[in-house]
């Protein structure tokens, strides 16, 4: 009976450990995705959302819940940047970014090229 009860704990904690495991980015991306997020916090730029301005502390906050929210479904750095950070779940709407002395652009475009740069400068 004991034998029993700790197999059927043993196998529920694997799959949760599996669960944990196979979700997200690749280890080796795990870096750029801190870095995006570290990018976007310090910014000091505007994130549209939905027609709505929020400062880039807002925006992060955002985009963490997103990740969070689509962990499972995120196996690169560019899904985060798809799933967390490019546009709104329910009305569609792209995301876009103003940010001191640039013109606004979509948030999917501004990730990407601080993604291709953080990938030149630490490859």
């Amino acid at each position: 009976m004991r034998l029993v009860f700790l197999t059927r704990i043993i196998f529920i904690l694997s799959l949760f450990t599996a669960r944990l495991v196979w979700a997200d980015v690749l280890p080796a991306q795990v870096r750029e995705v801190e870095h995006l997020l570290d990018f976007v916090q310090n910014s000091h730029c505007i994130i549209n959302r939905n027609g709505t301005d929020y400062p880039a502390e807002k925006g992060v906050a955002h985009i963490k819940k997103k990740y969070d929210y689509f962990r499972d479904d995120i196996k690169n750095t560019e899904d985060f940047i798809e799933y967390s950070a490019s546009r709104s779940t329910m009305s569609g709407k792209y995301y876009t970014v103003t940010c001191p002395g640039r013109e606004t652009i979509s948030t999917h475009d501004w990730l990407m090229e601080e993604l291709a740069r953080f990938r030149l400068v630490n490859n």
